[in-house]
């Protein structure tokens, strides 16, 4: 497969993040749960089947891999709770399509700032010691954007300065990966899709409406702020997720409504949802790309909410549909979402899991050979 356009990465295939726990390392969760197994037995599990897993993934023929995101329980709490100044929280739920989810969430305690201990730091480092030359980790963090309704008035005063201690904390903590060897980033963020959500809900609420542009914008600031004067060797990309949680959703709606603003975003790369027709059509994306030849958007075209391949057939069309409005060079593709935002994961099995990543790479060498 050759390249002509000057994006190295993301790749024209590539993996989200999150892939279904290993029966053994959900064996070793429960018993850890239970009090019969250490955290340092534990580790030592959650390290074996991570060597496992990105084995898997290099022999795949993946250039990006990931751990799996199998040193967490939660695809966001769990990073944002090594944080200084944030906690765990416990709220009642969360409406995912087909019911609901009790959710543990984040509450800040104080000013949020970049932790150098964070555990992070150590799984990333030894995710790297298990890939070969030409292949890179991709590491993935939420989004600060998911933390806009957290309880930031009980510690600051002012909304700015919270955004402020955000920006600083990511900025702080993409560098120290930077300084690890991490060269690929990515943050997955629901808030646009949430915010999709709600702006098409307030169409006839002039004021709600406005107050949801006002988060819209406030997130590109705080966005482009962490991304400032990054590494230029450094890939940052980002995942624009509407809910994953046993196959489930929770957020629909076309993205005309925010391409403004993603468009706005500083990453090289947009991973975007579209593997139904929840998502809208293609036309958004001329918005989103923005003409930038050094911007790839991968469409999630394949689903992974469930095991039945997509048609490769129809999937070419789609990404020639899609070039219509961005050009086939600066596409790519991929699943819609991971596979397990959670240790529960989407209600599919290993063996499919890997037969859709196969599916998305063999794909990918058709269109873009």
């Amino acid at each position: 497969m050759t390249e002509t356009t000057t994006v190295k990465f993301p790749t024209h295939y590539d993996v989200v993040g999150s892939l279904l726990r290993t029966p053994a390392l959900k064996e070793a969760l429960a018993q850890f749960s239970r009090g019969e197994l250490t955290a340092t037995a534990l580790k030592a599990v959650q390290r074996a089947e991570t060597q496992k897993v990105v084995a898997k993934e290099v022999a795949l023929g993946l250039r990006s891999v990931t751990d799996g995101e199998f040193n967490r329980n939660w695809w966001h709490l769990d990073f944002w709770k090594h944080l200084t100044g944030i906690s765990e929280h416990f709220k009642e739920s969360i409406s995912f399509a087909g019911g609901g989810n009790k959710l543990h969430t984040a509450q800040l305690v104080d000013r949020v700032a970049f932790n150098p201990d964070h555990p992070f730091f150590d799984d990333y480092q030894y995710t790297q010691s298990l890939v070969p030359a030409g292949v890179r980790v991709k590491q993935t963090i939420p989004s600060p954007t998911l933390l806009f309704g957290a309880n930031w008035h009980d510690v600051y005063d002012d909304w700015d300065n919270y955004l402020s201690d955000l920006a600083q904390a990511y900025h702080e903590t993409i560098l120290h990966f930077y300084a690890l060897g991490n060269r690929y980033l990515q943050l997955d963020d629901t808030n646009w899709a949430y915010l999709i959500s709600e702006l098409n809900a307030t169409e006839d609420n002039p004021e709600a409406h406005a107050n949801f542009e006002s988060q819209a914008k406030d997130a590109v600031a705080l966005v482009n702020a962490i991304l400032k004067d990054l590494p230029d060797d450094l890939t940052t990309t980002t995942h624009i997720c509407r809910g994953n949680f046993k196959s489930t959703y929770v957020f629909s709606g076309s993205y005309d409504v925010v391409a403004e603003y993603l468009g706005q975003l500083n990453y090289d790369g947009l991973f975007l949802e579209y593997d139904s027709q929840r998502a809208g059509g293609f036309e958004p994306l001329d918005a989103i790309w923005q003409n930038n030849v050094h911007k790839r958007l991968i469409l999630g075209l394949v689903t992974s909410k469930t095991p039945e391949l997509e048609l490769a057939s129809s999937l070419e069309s789609r990404l020639n549909e899609a070039a219509q409005h961005v050009p086939l060079e600066n596409l790519g593709l991929s699943t819609q979402c991971g596979f397990a935002s959670s240790t529960v994961g989407n209600l599919l099995t290993q063996e499919e899991e890997w037969q859709k990543l196969r599916h998305v790479i063999a794909v990918a060498d058709r269109v873009w050979s």
